[in-house]
């Protein structure tokens, strides 16, 4: 088995590792393990990993300082697997680049499901043209399409439409958000986005009211749903 198919895991817990040891092997992944920060980064370094599971609860370093370190250079997606639950902790750890967030104790199923759609995004991510059903983005020439029929989007609506779909199935907070399309003097316009979002609804959605592409994540952000 290649490192294209590698998982990294680091976590303290033995007993969390045995366990999604033997779920992701049996469902064709090879795993490597570390217990520690330093030993994490180390062989995210030097096995290049197509997807990382963190822990935040490591003994020599903050799970959130570990992210940020490895964001710096590492460009796969990250999951974090945690006992922390609160909605800041969820925030934070978005904020600083994980793809997902999934609490301890978590369903084996739910994290496979997970690690499916990170990995997918990766692929979703180096699409020139992506398609949804009765929707297709070309980012190439800037043009979406519905049933057909080109959709009359502004610059930024545009923008903010492929940066969704770009990350299907991920959560995308308002602070990431902002910073992605408006820069890092925006990040606290969370209203300025959501009149966005209600517009971009307007000319994507079947039922704005109810809303089935563009997922709001209450108090997080939004989630792109090509399904």
């Amino acid at each position: 088995m290649d490192e294209r198919q590698t998982i990294l895991i680091i976590d303290d817990e033995i007993q969390i590792r045995r366990l999604l040891e033997i779920n992701l092997a049996a469902n064709g992944y090879k795993v490597i393990e570390a217990e520690t920060a330093k030993e994490g980064c180390m062989l995210a370094a030097s096995v290049n990993p197509i997807l990382i599971i963190l822990d935040l609860g490591l003994p020599d370093m903050d799970g959130l300082e570990v992210l940020r370190k490895l964001r710096d250079w590492y460009t796969a997606p990250i999951i974090i697997l945690s006992v922390r639950n609160s909605e800041e902790d969820i925030v934070r750890a978005l904020d600083n680049g994980a793809n997902d967030y999934l609490t301890k104790p978590f369903r084996t199923r739910e994290l496979l499901a997970r690690i499916r759609v990170a990995t997918h995004q990766v692929v979703r991510q180096q699409e020139a043209i992506m398609v949804f059903d009765n929707m297709t983005i070309d980012l190439v020439r800037h043009v979406a399409t519905k049933n057909g029929e080109i959709i009359k989007l502004t610059a930024t609506e545009f923008s903010l439409l492929a940066l969704m779909a770009k990350n299907e199935g991920r959560v995308l907070t308002h602070v990431y958000i902002l910073q992605k399309i408006w820069g890092y003097g925006y990040t606290d316009q969370t209203q300025y986005l959501r009149v966005f979002i209600a517009q971009l609804r307007k000319k994507i959605e079947d039922d704005p009211t109810k809303p089935k592409l563009l997922i709001t994540e209450s108090g997080i952000g939004y989630r792109f749903s090509g399904i």
